[in-house]
């Protein structure tokens, strides 16, 4: 930020330069991942999760995510903005070996959080219109990601454009977050298991693409973005969630067969 505001100062012109530089990124990694799991999807067809093929416009879906990305771009501006301008309560933790995993790991909790728990008022009466675009896709695919409404989409990512107000996150690290978030997400809505493996289970924290894709397809489990702690407290995680990985690890080995479903 130092940089930055050395060499091309702080003026509004700074804020649009963040904003055109993060959205061009956004498209990038859009496309990117897209075309990669695709890719994988077509060299791994006995690793769909549902039967159900999909029944939504794929460039439609890509129309509606480039669109919601540049939301997206302008929360993650107004976080970084306000940093390089001093609005912050806290000037951000410089870069070190201990200071990057473990804002790296504060962000991604703290973001799990906000997304669970913001996922959950989507799905109630009230706010559920604002997220059933998003749900129109039962059946999800890697394009389907950031696919919805500017409300749904404000949800999750506002978390970009607050945070860095009361959490010092270096610069480099929050850029990093939102890089896996964009990714994971994308993977997580391919519709095909690549990833299961035991840390993607009980008794540990992490996630595979079924989770969210089980969201889709039952609607009232499976809220959160990265972690199951949530779910599991809550008592929102599938029944059958840490059984399909099981499934699927074996798949893998070639000592069992998958069923969908």
């Amino acid at each position: 930020m130092t940089f930055i505001a050395e060499h091309f100062g702080t003026g509004p012109e700074v804020f649009l330069g963040f904003f055109l530089v993060l959205y061009a990124s956004s498209l990038i990694v859009l496309f990117t991942t897209g075309l990669t799991m695709t890719v994988m999807n077509r060299r791994h067809p006995d690793r769909k999760i549902q039967k159900r093929q999909p029944t939504h416009d794929a460039l439609r879906d890509i129309k509606s995510s480039m669109g919601q990305l540049s939301i997206t771009s302008c929360c993650l501006s107004i976080g970084l903005y306000a940093q390089l301008r001093g609005w912050t309560l806290f000037d951000p933790v410089a870069l070190s070996w201990w200071s990057v995993p473990l804002f790296f790991v504060i962000s991604l909790a703290l973001h799990d959080t906000w997304f669970y728990w913001g996922h959950r008022i989507l799905h109630t009466k009230m706010f559920y219109r604002f997220h059933k675009p998003h749900h129109m896709t039962v059946t999800p695919t890697v394009w389907s990601n950031d696919a919805g409404s500017s409300v749904d989409t404000l949800f999750a990512h506002s978390y970009y454009a607050l945070v860095l107000f009361v959490v010092p996150i270096p610069p480099l690290v929050f850029l990093g977050h939102r890089l896996f978030d964009q990714v994971s997400a994308a993977i997580g809505h391919c519709g095909y298991e690549h990833f299961a493996s035991p840390s993607a289970r009980k008794p540990w924290p992490l996630l595979c693409t079924l989770y969210h894709d089980q969201h889709h397809q039952y609607f009232v489990y499976n809220y959160a973005n990265y972690f199951s702690f949530w779910d599991r407290f809550c008592g929102t995680i599938h029944p059958t969630y840490d059984e399909r990985v099981e499934g699927f690890e074996a798949l893998y080995a070639g000592t069992g067969k998958q069923e969908k479903s």
